[in-house]
């Protein structure tokens, strides 16, 4: 990263306050499931922290930071960095009175009026694509535009996602003909006991990591992040 202009002698000024502080700032909201206003006041102002939060979603610095880490992890674990398998899920969640109407829904499934987070997961658990979309949308429905995204972040190299059975139809064939992807279908067996389903408990604990997160567990946010 080039030096700030008043570190190379072209003006400018430093900034205010220190990224560091900043982040630090942002992963106590996260953390400590509160609101915005309501950070301490030994950081930032919290209009600072979440704009600068904001700056970094739209330009995808968070994405790309999500990515790098995912790689260290699967390095470390003997793996290639890139997944060549993947499994995608989605999970739906209430939605609270701040957020609008507009990309909110009702899954009528669950039974749950607010949003529907989409996820994609290599065979560790590690998330390689996130979408947000009303709970209303079918998954078949928003899993092209998540499949869409999973390619453009794990490259030509991932070929194969293990998914539900919420996912059969055209999809198949769009997936294979539109990216070169096989989605392979992960039927539950027919017994009247409770089974663990191969691959598909692995995108399902990642979802239960997700709302071990107290933020995660109901959506607050008047506008949908992906991360």
């Amino acid at each position: 990263m080039p030096d700030p202009a008043c570190l190379a002698g072209r003006g400018g000024r430093w900034e205010k306050h220190c990224r560091r502080v900043i982040v630090d700032a942002i992963l106590y909201v996260v953390d400590n499931g509160i609101k915005w206003r309501a950070l301490p006041a030994d950081f930032p102002p919290w209009q600072t922290v979440y704009k600068r939060f904001a700056a970094w979603e739209k330009i995808g610095a968070s994405q790309r930071l999500l990515d790098a880490l995912r790689d260290r992890v699967r390095l470390a674990k003997g793996r290639m960095a890139a997944p060549s398998a993947a499994v995608m899920d989605s999970q739906s969640v209430r939605a609270a009175q701040t957020v609008s109407r507009a990309t909110r829904g009702w899954d009528g499934g669950k039974k749950v009026a607010g949003r529907k987070r989409h996820i994609v997961v290599d065979t560790l658990g590690l998330l390689v694509a996130v979408l947000v979309t009303p709970a209303s949308t079918q998954d078949r429905v928003a899993a092209r535009s998540l499949l869409r995204r999973m390619r453009d972040t794990a490259g030509k190299r991932a070929a194969l996602v293990w998914a539900d059975g919420g996912y059969t139809g055209t999809l198949l064939d769009w997936a294979r003909k539109t990216l070169g992807l096989v989605v392979e279908i992960v039927q539950r067996p027919q017994v009247p006991y409770f089974t663990v389903l191969p691959r598909r408990w692995v995108v399902e604990r990642t979802l239960a990591w997700i709302t071990g997160h107290r933020r995660c567990v109901r959506d607050y946010e008047r506008l949908p992040h992906h991360h």
